[in-house]
């Protein structure tokens, strides 16, 4: 874990200090726009963008998942860094090798940050959406990205799916996502990260709090917002899938795991069998590099060899109506 300061690697954790003990999420700092028409200066075509991202990561997980619903293996390449981030940040090879990313040549993602932006400061993030062109960054914000992928690069998509973000529904998708990534997909990291008790339990009884009323609204319908997945699912989806194997003991967030959930256990499980989404998960990656990675939080880095999760048996979620 580290950061960037005037174009420096530094190996430093989160400074919780000024902030009563809470963690605060840093702002994304590329926000460019691939388009279809060009518009923006990065038009959407086949080969041009590239994706590094970690496979252990919610935030990237959420690109792949929408690569892979679209089709867009083949239009938009990949680099996986290694599970484990340590004093270089995220490596393309594991500790001790000298691996490097074949399109870029850089043994660390940073040096990629680097190429776009000399001098900058700040966190080294994944995903990264990069133009092979331009050689730069467009976009290291994951939300953003993933609308990228979800309209921009249709002419180039193999796979027809409904829009993932309908302007009918826009409204409601952005208040689920509001209240989720406050509480869930970013609640697990206030949880996890707090160095206060009164900031970790503010963030776990926020973060239960939410998943109730998520087991609750799920009871009686198959998706957040109907009988199709939308974007406000397939956000909740990536923190979810994680959540027995990490969140619940190396985070804390141990009052019920997933799977005390009746609805959500279900909702995981038919969202894991769309698709393509299945190959988008690795739950190896995913352990290593959260009980390894994060020694702050797990000195030992010793690894659990459990819980046994299995997502593909069947969900019986199809019984339910739309809303």
């Amino acid at each position: 874990m580290g950061l960037l300061v005037d174009g420096v690697w530094h190996d430093e954790w989160y400074d919780t200090t000024k902030t009563g003990g809470r963690f605060v999420r840093s702002e994304s700092r590329f926000r460019d726009r691939v388009t279809a028409d060009g518009s923006s200066g990065f038009p959407a075509a086949a080969g041009r963008y590239h994706l590094f991202v970690s496979l252990a990561c919610p935030w990237a997980h959420r690109t792949l998942v929408y690569r892979a619903l679209k089709g867009l293996e083949e239009a938009i390449t990949v680099s996986v860094v290694d599970p484990l981030m340590l004093e270089h940040g995220w490596a393309f090879g594991p500790p001790g090798s000298d691996a490097r990313d074949p399109l870029t040549g850089a043994r660390y993602l940073y040096e990629v940050y680097l190429a776009a932006c000399p001098g900058l400061s700040g966190r080294v993030t994944v995903p990264v959406l990069w133009d092979k062109e331009r050689r730069t960054i467009v976009n290291n914000e994951s939300g953003e990205i993933i609308r990228m992928l979800n309209r921009e690069f249709d002419a180039v998509a193999t796979r027809s799916v409904p829009d993932l973000y309908p302007a009918e529904l826009a409204a409601e998708i952005d208040a689920l996502n509001a209240r989720i990534y406050d509480t869930v997909n970013n609640g697990v990291y206030k949880a996890g990260f707090a160095t206060a008790q009164d900031a970790y339990e503010e963030a776990a009884e926020a973060l239960f709090g939410t998943l109730d009323w998520l087991e609750q609204r799920l009871e009686t319908r198959r998706y957040l917002l109907g009988d199709r997945p939308t974007e406000a699912d397939w956000r909740l989806f990536t923190t979810l899938v994680r959540f027995d194997a990490v969140y619940y003991s190396h985070f804390k967030c141990n009052r019920r795991q997933l799977r005390d959930y009746p609805a959500l256990w279900g909702y995981v499980r038919d969202l894991y069998q769309t698709r393509g989404v299945a190959g988008t998960v690795n739950l190896d990656h995913i352990k290593r590099h959260y009980y390894v990675s994060q020694r702050t939080i797990n000195p030992s880095q010793v690894v659990p060899i459990g819980p046994g999760i299995d997502f593909g048996t069947p969900h019986g979620r199809e019984r339910l109506a739309g809303d």
